[in-house]
């Protein structure tokens, strides 16, 4: 009877654990794509200026070739 009892307690220990072991898990990810959702919300393209400013410098280079 005594080694059923240890038994049993090892299963749910084991069972506790690896539940716990999910739980974590699942709250670390959740954690991991908050973070990570800043850096793909938006994309904002460059501005005109810069733009601008990148094709009068790529039509000089043409030109000067």
């Amino acid at each position: 009877m005594e080694t059923f009892f240890g038994f049993a307690a090892l299963v749910l220990t084991t069972i506790v654990g690896l539940f716990s072991a999910l739980a974590l898990q699942a709250v670390l990810l959740r954690g991991v794509f908050a973070l990570m959702e800043p850096a793909t919300a938006t994309r904002r393209s460059a501005p005109a200026a810069i733009e601008h400013g990148t094709r009068m410098a790529a039509r000089a280079y043409a030109k000067a070739r």
